[in-house]
């Protein structure tokens, strides 16, 4: 894995945070100084939660986990569409999820529903591609069929394959996607995530305090993100994959125990 330097993270336009007045208590530690009411991050610590971050992904790849990211910002969808596209030029076609839409509540919390819903999309895609099935039907019936699978396509295109709830979340500003961090933290998901200067770095497991608005800064972060798990995957053992497996199966289990546990005590 190639050594990302803090002057590309300079020109990407890393080290801009927020305004001094919408700073979090909590980002205190790796801001660097304010400058023109701006606050400047200390961009040895961007280095250090990226380098961290790209380790755990590599991991992860490397023992066949699933990874999801989110990106729902505008600035943030172009990005994430074409990363997860260059993965799979590379070779990477399983394991790497994403959404840019809009984050669906119970996506994590309540999975079964949601798997639901690409189950329909599918369908939906089926019928559309059968002329004979649609031969059967008035153009107006076909049409409300396109639009729905349209609105599914938007919601859960970019999870379609996804089987069951993922081992890990990229998150791309998690103050805003804080229904995602939520969900994650309940389910027991390890999350990685940019962490602007408005947002609390504990609430994720690796946080990368950076800009998290600028387009150089979320290119460069994400672009890191994807080289570390290409990597993992294409150096995955058989053997790291299959006790990856077991090693996720083992935490489900715990997290529905103790959420029983949880459940029952109230």
């Amino acid at each position: 894995m190639r050594e990302i330097t803090l002057e590309e993270l300079l020109e990407a336009g890393c080290h801009f945070g927020h305004q001094v007045t919408r700073s979090n208590p909590k980002a205190r530690d790796f801001i660097f100084e304010a400058r023109d009411n701006i606050h400047i991050i200390d961009l040895a610590k961007t280095k250090e939660g990226l380098d961290a971050a790209a380790l755990f992904i590599r991991d992860l790849a490397q023992k066949g986990k699933t990874l999801l990211i989110v990106g729902t910002k505008r600035q943030a969808q172009g990005i994430v569409r074409d990363e997860i596209k260059r993965s799979q030029e590379e070779g990477v076609l399983d394991g790497i999820f994403y959404v840019t839409n809009r984050w669906i509540g119970g996506t994590l919390t309540n999975f079964s529903e949601v798997f639901k819903n690409c189950k329909k999309l599918k369908d939906l895609t089926a019928r559309l591609k059968d002329e004979e099935e649609k031969a059967k039907y008035t153009k107006k019936e076909v049409g409300l069929w396109e639009k729905e699978r349209q609105k599914l396509e938007g919601f859960y295109g970019g999870i379609l394959e996804m089987k069951k709830i993922p081992d890990a979340l990229f998150i791309i500003d998690i103050h805003l996607e804080e229904l995602a961090v939520k969900e994650a933290s309940k389910m027991g998901v390890a999350t990685v995530g940019i962490v602007d200067t408005n947002a609390d770095p504990l609430l994720v497991d690796y946080p990368i305090p950076a800009n998290d608005d600028a387009v150089g800064s979320i290119k460069l972060i994400t672009s890191y993100i994807i080289d570390a798990w290409v990597e993992g995957r294409k150096t995955a053992t058989t053997e790291n994959i299959e006790k990856g497996a077991e090693d996720t199966e083992k935490k489900q289990r715990e997290t529905v125990v103790a959420r029983k546990k949880k459940s029952g005590s109230k």
